[in-house]
């Protein structure tokens, strides 16, 4: 018994023992890792869809009423308004966590259309008819952004699809047209202003301005084909405002520094 209890003492304070002997070994370090801070990239491949109101301001003047005639002035102008839709397809850039660069082509589909009553006096009754059935930029892009909000601004070339007419108002009315679906090219400048409500879905509101110059249209008689009635010089520019949605395809969302 008393060697039993000799051995029982023993154990326990051999147990007594080790946390003092354990302490007297070096404790291994734990590091907690350390926090990187991310920021939304806005690099990849996108495209999406737009959707808007845009206004065609279209100044003419007569350069004459017949061949080699003389100018009889200006006319005044018209404003072709309606609605457009389209999309857009681009690429951007995100070399830092501030600075986003990019190209980018959109087309849009749209119903412009406008007209006015000629001021000059030489030609009483002349309606002018303006009308735009298509556009397209072509643009580069630079932005700033903070993290999933992103503004940019963009500039680059413009094209639209115009078509002109007009009336003469007497008895019988005459009427003249232009040659369809003629394409006049100019730029484009603009700014927009890009949220990223979602990993790769990104909504923006885009205001664009495109000068169109200065272009000599000849128009002919709808009655009898081929036959001169008139030539202008008809100077466009246009605003054009969109709401867009994006979808990104490719490129990492959360970057590091």
């Amino acid at each position: 018994m008393k060697k039993f209890l000799r051995g029982a003492f023993g154990l326990l304070a051999l147990g007594m023992a080790a946390p003092a002997v354990a302490a007297d070994f070096p404790v291994a370090y734990s590091r907690e890792p350390v926090m990187i801070p991310a920021w939304y990239d806005w690099s990849g491949l996108y495209l999406g869809l737009n959707g808007g109101w845009a206004s065609s301001r279209n100044c003419w003047n007569d350069l004459s009423l017949t061949i080699g005639g003389p100018s009889t002035g200006t006319e005044g102008c018209n404003n072709a308004k309606g609605a457009l839709g389209g999309g857009q397809l681009g690429f951007r850039w995100q070399p830092n966590s501030s600075w986003v660069f990019g190209v980018e082509f959109q087309g849009d589909w749209a119903d412009l259309i406008g007209s006015n009553l000629s001021q000059n006096p030489a030609e009483p009754g002349l309606i002018n008819r303006s009308r735009v059935g298509a556009f397209g930029f072509f643009t580069g892009q630079i932005g700033y952004t903070i993290d999933t909000v992103l503004l940019y601004a963009k500039g680059g070339g413009a094209l639209a699809l115009d078509r002109y007419n007009g009336t003469l108002v007497g008895s019988p009315p005459i009427s003249f047209d232009s040659i369809p679906g003629q394409v006049r090219y100019g730029a484009v400048a603009g700014a927009g202003l890009e949220f990223a409500f979602a990993p790769n879905w990104s909504l923006a509101f885009e205001y664009d301005h495109a000068f169109l110059g200065t272009r000599t249209e000849d128009f002919y008689s709808t009655l009898v084909a081929g036959v001169f009635t008139r030539e202008d010089h008809i100077r466009q520019d246009m605003d054009i405002f969109t709401l867009r949605l994006n979808y990104r395809i490719n490129g990492p969302v959360i970057a590091k520094y």
